[in-house]
This record gives C-alpha cells, structure tokens and sequence, in this order.
C-alpha cells in the first residue's frame, strides 16, 4: 500500500481517535492500514509481520473498539508467547484504551497466581496472558471465555516453536464457534498454516514485508577480539562513541550477571534483565532504563522480548546470537523513527562462522571494526569536551558567574593559566582509565583469508573458558555425549527428540523454560544425535522438568524425558 492513511481516516471512534492522539501517532504504519479496516468488518486476519511494524496496535485498535464496557465479561482474548510481550501489549491496550474505560488484566507464570484470581474476579475485559497460565487459570475455574468475542494470537511462529501448540489448541477450542480470530506471525510455517486451517474462517492475508531485514540506518560492525576482552573493548566503544543508552544482549543469565558486575566496577550504570528477576524486579529495572538512571541494560535474548525503548543508541552483541533471526531482533532496537543506531558484534575464535550465517541472512555485509587506541580515545574525550565548553558559552546565560571570574582574573594569574587550571579541575573527573592491550593481539595482525594455516594456534591464543561459556546452547551437535550424571549440581536427562526432528538447542530451552517455568540458567550442556537428546538441568529442577514437559511437545513431537542411566 503506497498511500499514506491517516488514522483519522479509519472508521474507528472518537475515543479511540483521542487516545491514538495522545501517543503521538497520526499516520498509520502499512499493518494498521491493511488490517485495521478488515478486522473492524469482522473478518479473520492472518497479518505477516514483525516487530516494530505497529502490529500491536493492527490487532488493538479493532478488538478493543468491539468491546462492550457494560458487559463485565472476558470479550478479548490475547494469547503471547512471554510475560515481557504480555506486559507490552497490556501497557499499549491500556493506552488505547484510555477513554473507553476498559479494564484489562495480564496472567503470567512467575507471578502470584492469587493476585491474578483476585483481578479476574474483579471483571475483565480483556485478558492478556501467556498459554500455559492461560490453561492454569481454565482448569482452576477462575477464568471463563464463553463471551469471548475476539481472540488473538501474537507472535504466532513463537509459541509454537517454544512448544505451545496443544496449549493453543486446546485454548482456542474453549471458545465461542463464531469469535473472531486474528493470528499475527513473521513466517508462514507448516505449523502455522495449520492453526489457520483449523481455527480461522476465511482470513485476509495481510503481509508487511520488509525490504531489508536490518536498517539502512543501522551501523553494523564486527570485533574479532578475545574473549576475556570484551568488556574492555565494549568500554572503549561507549566512551569514544559518546553513547548514551545501550542494550547488550548475553547468550546466559550468568554472562549477563558477570558484565553487569564488571561495567559497575568501572563507573558504568548498568542492571541485568533475565528469568531470575520477579516481575516487580524487572519493571524496576525497566523504570530506570527509560528514566535513564541506569543507560546500560543487559539482556538475554529471552528476557528482552517485549522490550520496547526508544532512542537506544547501540545494540552490543556480547555474545553472538545463537540464531540469525536473534540478530535481526537484537539490533532492531535501535535506529528506529528514521534515527541513526549502530550494533557492535564480538566474536572469539570459531564463532565467526555464526558471523557468516548472520550475513547470508540479513544479506548485509558487517564490516569489521578497529578497537579504538587509548590515544584515540583520549582525543575523541577532548574534542567532546570542547564542543561541550563551546555549547555552554554560546547557549546557556553565565552572568551569575560574573563576580567570580572578576576574582580569579584579579588574583594575579594569568587567564591562560586560570584556563588550565580549570579544566584540570573539569578533567579530573573523566574517566581517562583502560586496560592496555597489545592492539595486534587483540585484533589480528591478519586478514582472516591469510589465516587458514593458523587455526590451531588461534584456538589457543583466543580465551577457551569465555567462549565454552558464553555458548553452551550451541555446540550440542558438535559435542559426544557424556557418560555418567551431568556437571556438579546438575543432572543428566533423555529426552527423545534429536536432529531428525530438527530440534535445535534453542528450542529445548524455550519448552523447558516456557512449560515448566524453569530459569534458564538452570540449564547446562545440550547434546543433541540423531533421534534423541541429552540435557542438563539442575538436580532441584529435575522432577519439575520430568512432570512439566509430559503430555507435551517439541516441534510438534510428543516428549518422553528420564533420567540418563549411567
């Protein structure tokens, strides 16, 4: 659709007209223009799209403007594959909301239940939630959905590879036969053709396909480096890049812990955001990263989902992304609105393999970056230092400080001198401290095309404990499964699926963590063969696991898990 439509010119009511106003938004994005129009009329939408296309609001705007506020019955039905994707739409609907007077509750695991029963009692309109507490609350009797009028599903293609899908299924076959149903998905798989073969009527295709998978206006650079580096190199990447708001995605909870620890020891204000936070801790956390009292969050791929923050300055890729499609999600938080972004990748040793995955991908070519030098750095601090003298004498009134220059040009000094001793005084507060590294050892003093014959000898060079670390979840392939129990603490489970059902190490880990409410730092070493798969969980979590994951799935394979003998 090449015409621009204002939502002022979208059959929708007044209200909802006020409070789209009040978000700032007049004109439409592709989505809400194709699908907006159709759902109003009633009709099942399949809407192909991915995040930060306004698809929340595709899907919101028509639901909510079919909700009757003097029914005190669930008339909307959300099903999301995370609580933090869960909270965002909540957030956007109650915005949408706002001069409706609809009331909307959010149901997650990981929260009090109770709290949830108290708030459904109380009446909802709308209820978010993700399946498996969705299926908690309908096997209890405190959620009832024969009066649901709209139900949808965002982020399809998500919950079906976390293992959802009978969840889904048996949800969606709890409703009234003539709801509306409005699936919204960034791929048309087979599983996903399926849910729309059985559970919608007749829906409008609507697909928003982007040209690029990344921006334009996203600069993307890679950093061969060491693995005991990074952190030195991402400090140096901050200061002389001037960034103010950052995102660092970590493959582990543990990881994200570890750099969090580090950055503070430096000076930096950063937190963590990852399974092992409660919900209060993590709309804390977010609290302060929006506010800016904090300007570094580090996440893991799993608990940023649903994280939604503007004027993110970079993304820094940690660790490299165990998935392509985690790449594309990771930097697409930046340079958003037209805005410039830039996404710094580090890589050690093998890992650049996955760097080639990431640019057949995205069919963008990620050029490698240069770490800046202590005297790069010092230079950039003292040209951002000037320019920022140079701001304030020509912006800001400094006639409250006139009787104290009188003083100090009267005490004798020269101005020149005075000048000096000023920004010894300003300068001693720069952070002006790094490590010194050897710039060639930690670069390369070669192209990697000359480097074939030196594999061996990268391999020791480059740390092993950070790398063994930083990517447990993909090396399962490669790795002879162990005899014995698991590592100290953990232990070691069969679970029948394995490469012929093209489970990844991603895709055990969303189940167990999804359907059991496992953390996922209680998780270790993946070993996947051909038609099963060994897994370490930790010895408290084991029985939680066995019980959770039965009568369940993975890619749509019924689940068998035991202890591993021997």
């Amino acid at each position: 659709m090449s015409t621009k439509i204002l939502f002022s010119q979208l059959p929708i009511s007044e209200e909802m007209q006020q409070a789209i106003a009040d978000m700032g938004f007049t004109e439409a994005s592709p989505i809400q223009a194709e699908a907006i129009p159709i759902a109003l009329e009633g009709r099942d939408v399949m809407g192909m799209a991915q995040t930060g296309t306004g698809k929340t609001a595709a899907f919101g705007i028509p639901a909510l403007e079919q909700v009757d506020i003097t029914e005190k019955q669930v008339q909307v039905l959300v099903l999301c594959p995370t609580r933090e994707l869960a909270l965002q739409v909540t957030d956007e609907f109650e915005k949408l909301s706002k001069y409706k007077k609809i009331k909307c509750v959010t149901v997650y695991g990981g929260d009090p239940i109770d709290r949830q029963i108290r708030a459904l009692k109380a009446g909802a309109h709308v209820v978010v939630g993700t399946p498996g507490r969705i299926i908690d609350h309908l096997e209890r009797g405190t959620l009832k959905l024969d009066n649901v009028k709209v139900a949808i599903l965002d982020e399809a293609d998500e919950m079906l590879d976390m293992g959802f899908r009978e969840d889904i299924e048996g949800i969606l076959e709890e409703l009234p036969f003539d709801r509306q149903t409005l699936l919204f998905s960034a791929t048309m798989s087979k599983p996903i053709l399926a849910i729309i073969q059985k559970f919608q009527n007749n829906p409008a295709i609507v697909k928003v396909v982007r040209k690029e998978l990344t921006a334009e206006n996203i600069e993307q650079l890679y950093y061969e480096i060491k693995g005991n580096a990074k952190v030195e190199v991402m400090c140096r990447l901050i200061d002389f890049y001037n960034l103010q708001l950052m995102l660092v995605f970590c493959n582990t909870k543990r990881k994200a812990d570890e750099v969090v620890a580090e950055l503070m020891e430096r000076g930096y204000k950063a937190e963590a955001i990852h399974g092992d936070l409660n919900q209060r801790q993590r709309e804390k956390v977010m609290k302060q990263f929006r506010e800016g009292t904090i300007n570094i969050l580090v996440a893991t791929d799993v608990a940023a989902r649903g994280i939604d923050v503007s004027d993110v300055d970079a993304v820094f890729n940690f660790d490299v992304p165990l998935d392509p499609e985690y790449y594309v999600h990771r930097i697409g938080r930046t340079g958003r609105a037209g805005k410039s972004g830039k996404a710094f990748t580090f890589v050690v040793g093998r890992e650049f393999v996955r760097m080639r995955e990431i640019q057949d991908y995205t069919k963008k070519k990620i050029e490698r970056g240069v770490v800046p030098s202590i005297e790069d750095l010092i230079g950039m601090k003292q040209a951002h230092f000037v320019g920022r003298v140079l701001e304030v004498a020509e912006n800001q009134d400094l006639s409250a400080f006139h009787d104290l220059m009188l003083q100090l040009r009267h005490s004798g000094a020269k101005d020149e001198t005075i000048i000096k001793a000023l920004i010894q005084l300003q300068w001693s507060n720069q952070k002006t401290e790094y490590v010194d590294l050897d710039m060639n050892d930690i670069m390369g003093k070669e192209d990697r095309g000359d480097r074939k014959d030196k594999g061996r000898d990268r391999d020791k060079k480059f740390d092993r404990k950070d790398k063994d670390r930083s990517s447990r979840f993909d090396r399962g392939d490669e790795k002879k499964p162990r005899k014995g129990s698991g590592a100290k603490g953990m232990v070691r489970l069969f679970v029948n699926v394995g490469k012929m059902d093209r489970v990844r190490p991603n895709d055990i880990v969303g189940a167990f963590t999804g359907e059991t409410g496992i953390s996922f730092n209680n998780i270790g070493q993946i070993d996947i063969l051909d038609k099963f798969s060994f897994v370490e969980i930790a010895e408290q979590d084991v029985q939680k696991v066995i019980k959770g994951m039965k009568n369940n799935t993975i890619k749509g394979k019924s689940v068998n898990i035991e202890v591993a003998n021997g």
